[in-house]
């Protein structure tokens, strides 16, 4: 099939592949290698390294430093830490060296490339800062999905400039990644009941928690209406698993923050709460005006826990502190959920994939908990008959609102797609392309998961978009989308 919009769309010869070199140093605990595993091996390594020599354990730290110190900003901090996390095995009153530690963090140390695999499915927002940026340009952050071993997924960023035309300007990335400094979050009781809600645990004993707490409350005040609860143990059901499941509620809740001298591109968004203990997927990042005209970065993605998806949110002004936590109600379900950019008539409105298959949308009065979703489009061509979802968060034109699409059809290929929505009513469909937008050319058919063409996201600059896309589950295109053409061919 020829595809009859080839002429809105110029692809650009700039292409992104994965960097095996980009690793981050991670806790590794002998014997819990595997997610089956349950029988840790620290106290037989530890025991052997309390037993080297002294000149054994300085001789190998320094091979450890001559080898690793220029992949890591601060290779002894790192080691620190771990050896911190792992003292608890050392006999109490046992005197270590300086260096007797660090070899032990560095035993308890292993490196994860997180790009091994892939990396793909990005999106694109302009920059908080365009100083020194010439006229017809943008200076942009693109999120990034990478995967590594185990088919572990997590967020990366890059930076960079597009304009005028189809110039674009990739900023070098840094040498090191760091995951950030993690911290709990302040959470929301409205939504924190919804959450238990959905669990269809004892709403008696959830109430009456809720009731202890204040509208918003920190985790030390939890455990302290969780003391309550107990007291009344003889008259509530709240055993174990109830607490257990308040207290994997509050971890699904956090911050993350970096420090002033990492690059943007050196930090990452690792999984860190348990509802994404599998992998952070698919951000699909939005700048998002508020009703005082302020911005600030939202960012739908996908939460795995080896078993379940959930769709979470990510919130930031500046990129270097983050906070994520969860979103509930009948449209936060399943895959590609996907912010506009502004309230509609008071309210939040949001792409949901809800049955899997159908862009619905939906709208929220506080962007956290979110109602039933309406049937918005449907597949309907060939290219789409398997499924439809969104490619990003809508961008606003005079026209409408413009929404990049992707369809799943025959031989599971996925192609992008283009929908027109009404401005003041974004559930009414003005116009839709027949056929695809873009899809696989030739040589962006084959990588890790075939015949895909994927994008979180599109941005608009001058009469164009930049439309970065994931090639086949493996790295990342550009491409550059003619907006009067396409607007014309949708109306």
């Amino acid at each position: 099939m020829n595809n009859l919009n080839a002429d809105l769309v110029t692809r650009s010869n700039l292409r992104l592949y994965p960097d095996t070199s980009r690793v981050l140093a991670q806790l590794f605990v002998p014997g819990l290698e595997l997610s089956l595993d349950r029988e840790s091996r620290a106290t037989g390594v530890l025991y052997r390294l309390l037993a080297l020599p002294e000149v054994a354990v300085t001789a190998t730290l320094e091979t450890l430093h001559e080898r690793f110190t220029k992949r890591h900003r601060n290779l002894d901090s790192i080691l620190q830490e771990n050896y911190n996390r792992v003292m608890h095995r050392v006999s109490p009153g046992t005197t270590l060296t300086a260096a007797r530690q660090l070899l032990i963090g560095a035993s308890f140390t292993k490196e994860f490339s997180v790009e091994s695999a892939a990396l793909f499915n990005p999106s694109v927002v302009p920059h908080p800062d365009q100083s020194d940026v010439e006229t017809g340009s943008v200076r942009f952050i693109m999120s990034l999905r990478a995967v590594g071993e185990g088919h572990i997924s997590s967020v990366e960023f890059r930076t960079g400039i597009v304009g005028p035309g189809h110039n674009l300007h990739l900023d070098n990335h840094g040498r090191y990644l760091e995951a950030g400094r993690h911290s709990p979050a302040i959470h929301d009781r409205d939504l924190f009941l919804d959450k238990l809600a959905e669990t269809g645990n004892d709403r008696d004993s959830s109430g009456f928690l809720m009731r202890q707490l204040q509208a918003h409350f920190d985790n030390d005040m939890l455990e302290t209406a969780l003391s309550d609860l107990a007291d009344q143990s003889d008259t509530r059901r709240s055993g174990v698993r109830f607490k257990e499941i308040v207290r994997r509620i509050a971890a699904c809740n956090y911050e993350v923050e970096f420090d002033d001298g990492t690059l943007l591109s050196e930090r990452i968004l690792w999984p860190y709460s348990p509802s994404e203990s599998h992998g952070i997927e698919d951000a699909r990042f939005v700048q998002f005006i508020e009703d005082d005209g302020t911005k600030v970065y939202y960012a739908t993605y996908t939460a795995f826990d080896g078993e379940q998806v959930t769709p979470n949110l990510i919130e930031t002004r500046d990129f270097q502190r983050f906070s994520i936590g969860q979103l509930s109600g009948p449209a936060a379900k399943n895959k590609g959920m996907a912010l506009f950019p502004r309230k509609i008539n008071g309210l939040f409105f949001a792409l949901s994939r809800w049955d899997r298959e159908n862009n619905a949308i939906a709208t929220s009065a506080d962007g956290r908990i979110w109602g039933t979703p309406s049937t918005l489009h449907s597949p309907v061509q060939p290219w789409e008959v398997i499924q439809l979802g969104n490619s990003g968060s809508p961008i606003e034109t005079e026209a409408g609102w413009l929404l990049i699409t992707h369809g799943v059809g025959p031989m599971r290929e996925y192609a992008l797609g283009a929908v027109l929505l009404d401005i003041d009513d974004p559930g009414k469909i003005i116009g839709s392309l027949d056929e695809p937008l873009m899809r696989p050319e030739e040589n962006e058919r084959d990588g890790y998961v075939p015949n895909v063409l994927y994008s979180c996201g599109a941005m608009a600059y001058g009469d164009h978009l930049l439309l970065p896309y994931g090639i086949s589950d493996s790295s990342v295109g550009f491409a550059f989308v003619d907006v009067p053409k396409l607007l014309e061919r949708l109306t």
